[in-house]
């Protein structure tokens, strides 16, 4: 469909908490996630939500497959998640760099739980219930934190594992999300 501009942190809008998503099949819904997609694999993110695009419901996508910025990462199958909900399977976090496509340039070192059980529904209103770690749980935390109007920066510990991205890591040309 189109590439649709990414909210930059600072934008109000991505503070608010998304609505749930109550219209699954619709040719709304469905063009939003051509939407997401198209601006997410533009962009080589590895996820997106829809607060992303000035968009306040709760839908986040995601995938991992040979990512360039991220080449030590499992791959991810694509997924459409709405209305999710993330239940911690251990009290076990792990802190590790996260960049986000609102948050360009930068780097921070982010604490997310190790393993997760997350719920929700696919764009057609299917159950979709998985248990997941590393990577792919870390993904889904970050999506889903733009739910609720939480940006990486706001989960840091240590401001100090906070910067730009090619300073940090200048041989990497300062990749983001």
């Amino acid at each position: 469909m189109s590439v649709r501009e990414v909210l930059r942190m600072g934008d109000p809008r991505l503070l608010q908490r998304a609505e749930p998503i109550t219209n699954f099949g619709s040719r709304e819904l469905q063009a939003l996630l051509a939407d997401m997609r198209d601006t997410m694999h533009a962009l080589d993110g590895v996820g997106l939500a829809a607060p992303q695009i000035g968009v306040g419901l709760r839908v986040v996508i995601f995938e991992v497959n040979a990512n360039q910025r991220y080449p030590d990462a499992e791959s991810v199958p694509q997924t459409v998640l709405i209305n999710p909900i993330l239940t911690p399977l251990s009290d076990a976090m792990e802190e590790d760099w996260e960049g986000c496509l609102s948050v360009p340039g930068m780097r921070g070192r982010v604490p997310r739980y190790t393993q997760l059980r997350y719920q929700g529904r696919d764009e057609n209103g299917g159950v979709i219930d998985r248990t997941v770690s590393g990577f792919h749980a870390r993904v889904v935390q970050h999506e889903c934190d733009h739910l609720d109007g939480i940006l990486y920066p706001m989960r840091l510990l240590d401001m100090r594992q906070f910067g730009f991205s090619d300073v940090l890591f200048p041989d990497q040309n300062g990749q983001d999300e």
